[in-house]
């Protein structure tokens, strides 16, 4: 079976877009206690604004690579996340470091 090609040229953003809509979810309150934690840490080595920006550009690495129940194992003190996924994080976000 065949599809017609203006089909196919129709899907075919369609298709493009699926990545960008394969974000996780932040479980409720996750992203603002991450926020909260982060940027009181970075707090004290940076200025308000540049915790806040570095912490921001963090929780969206975090939405993008992570799924939604490997963020809960991040934010879970108990058990605390396994070393491969502290790793995993702390190699995704140090992008954030460059800006």
């Amino acid at each position: 079976m065949r599809l017609p090609y203006s089909l196919i040229r129709a899907a075919l953003p369609l298709a493009m877009l699926c990545p960008l809509m394969a974000h996780a979810a932040w479980p409720g309150g996750a992203r603002e206690q991450y926020m909260n934690d982060c940027v009181a840490t970075a707090r004290q080595q940076v200025d308000a604004s540049t915790a806040t920006a570095h912490c921001s550009c963090g929780a969206d690495v975090i939405e993008r690579q992570f799924s939604t129940a490997e963020i809960q194992q991040l934010m879970s003190k108990a058990p605390p996340p396994t070393v491969e996924l502290r790793d995993r994080l702390q190699k995704e976000v140090s992008v954030c470091r460059a800006k």
